[in-house]
């Protein structure tokens, strides 16, 4: 039997065409939405499968540690691909570079497979002191060198790429001259290194420096973003601070769906470090991520294939904060 052609002067499609290509996207979008692991979830991790195609690890909290929480991980990496993420690398810092750190770090990388390993593009410390924190680092050419000639050495010691997310910040040096997103382009260029997005990071740093994350992320080279993180912030008036503890702001999920489509559907993680919730909590949180995918292809069937960043972000929503050197003059020396 043949079947009635459908109107297609509207661009609309066959029901079942439309559905068969609605299930595929959707099956796509979940295979690349991951969770961070957080210990509170262990027991439910691992006594009722959740479906989740992968979790990313805190390096840290598994490299010096055995006992219960390397056993739980053991058996949930053979179940689940896992990736991990570091806070402790300190790759911009003038320090030698810790090759115990980087034994250790290659060590699990191995023990779990990981699929990659990424860290942050900060220093956290100096003169063998860790600050704990993820400092920014001056945006210039002496500092990109520097930067540059470490990640050269740590991926030849890992023996692969490294992957370097853009941290949130709070403040600039004066001396940086060149835009955040044009030093990691150069890193790119430079080293072959990755980037870890996190849209919820330009979305932090851009509001409290005073700049465009519209900006940002037309102007970053999404080939060589290999995962993108999503979080909560907490939003104080004149600053937001990168809490990681509720759920995704409004803001930032039409910054997630311009990347989604400009990277064309990387890995992407949630992250959620306090006041974490139930697992099943955590998981719809996650997949709001799917929601707004499907519908922003919903939306590009009816209305057109458009996934600029000012279709999906309206910046005259988005007031810019007040200038921190306003607040405290010297703090941009």
């Amino acid at each position: 039997m043949i079947k009635e052609k459908s109107d297609s002067s509207n661009g609309s499609k066959y029901p079942e065409q439309a559905e068969t290509e609605r299930r595929a996207l959707e099956q796509r979008i979940g295979d690349q939405l991951g969770l961070g692991l957080r210990s509170t979830h262990f027991s439910h991790i691992l006594n009722e499968n959740p479906n989740v195609s992968w979790f990313e690890i805190i390096s840290e909290n598994f490299m010096d540690s055995g006992g219960r929480p390397r056993h739980m991980l053991n058996q949930i990496a053979e179940r689940y691909p896992i990736v991990m993420h570091g806070v402790s690398l300190s790759i911009g810092s003038v320090d030698e570079l810790d090759y115990g750190y980087l034994t250790r770090l290659k060590s699990l990388a191995s023990e779990v497979n990981a699929k990659w390993v990424s860290d942050h593009l900060c220093w956290t410390g100096v003169m063998t002191l860790n600050s704990h924190d993820l400092l920014p680092m001056p945006m210039t050419e002496e500092s990109l060198i520097h930067v540059c000639e470490r990640i050269e050495k740590v991926q030849n010691y890992l023996g692969r790429p490294l992957v370097l997310e853009n941290p949130s910040t709070y403040m600039q040096f004066k001396a940086s001259h060149i835009p955040e997103w044009e030093f990691f382009n150069e890193m790119f260029s430079r080293t072959g290194c990755e980037m870890l997005l996190d849209v919820n990071n330009v979305y932090v740093s851009c509001f409290n420096s005073q700049t465009n994350p519209h900006e940002y992320l037309e102007k970053i080279n999404f080939k060589h973003v290999r995962q993108m993180h999503l979080a909560g912030h907490e939003h104080c008036g004149d600053y937001i601070v990168d809490t990681h503890d509720r759920p995704v702001s409004e803001e930032v999920w039409p910054l997630f769906e311009y990347a989604w489509n400009r990277t064309e559907g990387v890995a992407t993680c949630l992250e959620w470090d306090g006041n974490i919730p139930s697992f099943d909590a955590y998981l719809n949180e996650l997949l709001k991520a799917k929601e707004v995918l499907l519908k922003s292809k919903v939306d590009s069937d009816t209305i057109g294939n458009d996934h600029s960043l000012s279709s999906v972000y309206d910046t005259n929503k988005h007031s810019i904060a007040t200038p921190l050197d306003f607040l405290v003059p010297s703090m941009g020396d």
